[in-house]
């Protein structure tokens, strides 16, 4: 039929673009965690910073990883994936790996605005001065939060199968449904929740972050200072708003992906799994160009490779 080869169209050419946006991403955020990894060996330590990167760096990696595979099953062999358990680990896993991501990424702009914005509020100097002890236990708490989510998501998938499995009877069939639409109803929720606070964290440390270099950008202008650091300045407010567009835009897929998980098939949830995909590993690479240590490494190897 028309429809079932269209199906089986889009399923082929979303593999493709995944599969290339995956390996793509995994290798530039392998290429950050082996500079900061030898950069750690050599220097015995990390700065704030490079912890929150090198964290970040792992945790898309296996979240490319885990999703491809589990992209790729659900795609391929779309009936599996409700019945193996080990199908439903690879979700919590995924699962986890696509928290971590997002509360890191919330913790690396949280960083920066505590860093580098400027605000004569005392709590917040305080919280300037302190940031750096802060850093470890943060990344420690994004990750407890990050595998509680996981757990509570794999549970509820083995709620929701068992219950299903167990009502068999015609007289269970109308409290099956109920018990399956509020199963998917909390993982629907919680799933919701958890994107939310890590994107209120995000927006309000970026909206903070541009408020005061775009402060300290009008003060450089009426007193006259040099054009270097005015640009500098400019180049960071640029920086920083493209995050923030990037990271709404991966957030409204996000919500759109919960939206659209009942429609196998459906035209938006590949494109929106397409974008989902590209979004580590397109953020990353702009993180390289961010970062001097970073873009000096990636300016080497690709100049080696150039001269052989």
């Amino acid at each position: 039929p028309p429809q079932q080869s269209n199906l089986t169209a889009y399923r082929a050419t979303t593999v493709a673009i995944i599969t290339l946006e995956a390996f793509a991403g995994m290798w530039i955020n392998a290429f950050i965690v082996c500079v900061l990894c030898i950069d750690w060996v050599k220097k015995k330590t990390l700065n704030s910073n490079e912890k929150i990167l090198l964290l970040l760096g792992c945790s898309r990696i296996c979240l490319l990883c885990f999703a491809w595979v589990y992209l790729f099953i659900s795609l391929i062999y779309p009936k599996y994936i409700c019945v193996y358990s080990t199908l439903k680990l690879l979700a919590s896993f995924t699962n986890f790996s696509n928290y971590s991501n997002l509360w890191v990424s919330a913790c690396l702009c949280g960083f920066y605005c505590i860093k580098i914005a400027n605000f004569r509020n005392s709590f917040f100097i305080y919280l300037k001065g302190k940031v750096d002890r802060m850093v470890p236990w943060l990344l420690l708490g994004s990750e407890i939060l990050a595998l509680a989510m996981g757990i509570v998501f794999y549970d509820l998938m083995e709620t929701a199968q068992s219950s299903n499995l167990t009502s068999n009877s015609q007289e269970n069939f109308w409290e099956e449904g109920i018990t399956m639409d509020k199963h998917v109803f909390s993982s629907f929720f919680l799933t919701g929740f958890g994107y939310a606070a890590s994107f209120m964290a995000f927006f309000f440390a970026a909206v903070f972050l541009l408020f005061s270099l775009w402060r300290h950008k009008r003060t450089m202008q009426t007193s006259s200072m040099k054009d270097l650091s005015m640009d500098a300045h400019i180049r960071a407010m640029k920086s920083v708003l493209s995050f923030l567009v990037m990271y709404s835009i991966n957030f409204a897929c996000l919500l759109w992906k919960i939206i659209y998980a009942t429609k196998k098939g459906n035209i938006m949830t590949l494109l929106i799994s397409v974008y989902l995909c590209a979004f580590p590993g397109v953020h990353s690479l702009i993180l390289i160009f961010s970062n001097p240590k970073l873009e000096k490494a990636l300016l080497k190897i690709l100049s080696c490779v150039k001269c052989e």
